[in-house]
């Protein structure tokens, strides 16, 4: 399965890896994911799109067990408040739908923070951009790729 995320990954030549796995249950959250790939639930991140009210769409990517804590998502992008976007906002702003939201090949590249978490793995999951595909990245690869920052923010 070719996406949008795996074929830049694949033009620039980063080092990943792509997963597929069967989603035809629906089963699409984190953890359901990494039970699905045997990972461990940490390991596979999420990505929520937010919106701020300083700074407009931020994005977030969190580890699968855990939520985004929005005060910190806040003061981490610059803002007082960030309020996470109606599921429909999603697919016109990044180009991705509910439960295959690649932070890799949105729309626009949005300002985005990786809770540092993913730091203690030599590799971490996210989306490939479609149910059914995950990419298994260096997490600083990841961030060099995207433009993104490290910071607690679950």
């Amino acid at each position: 399965m070719k996406t949008n995320a795996t074929r830049i990954l694949e033009t620039r030549s980063i080092p990943h890896e792509q997963i597929t796995y069967d989603s035809s249950d629906g089963e699409i959250d984190a953890i359901s994911v990494a039970d699905k790939i045997g990972a461990e639930h940490e390991q596979v991140f999420k990505t929520l799109v937010a919106r701020g009210d300083k700074t407009g769409i931020v994005v977030f990517c969190v580890p699968g067990p855990f939520e985004l804590n929005l005060k910190k998502a806040a003061a981490a992008s610059g803002n007082k408040k960030v309020e996470l976007i109606a599921v429909k906002e999603l697919l016109p702003l990044t180009g991705y739908i509910r439960g295959g939201c690649s932070p890799v090949g949105m729309k626009k590249q949005y300002p985005t923070w990786i809770d540092e978490t993913a730091l203690l793995y030599g590799r971490i999951y996210v989306s490939a951009g479609a149910h059914g595909a995950q990419i298994l990245i260096a997490p600083r690869t990841l961030a060099d790729l995207i433009d993104a920052r490290f910071e607690d923010i679950s």
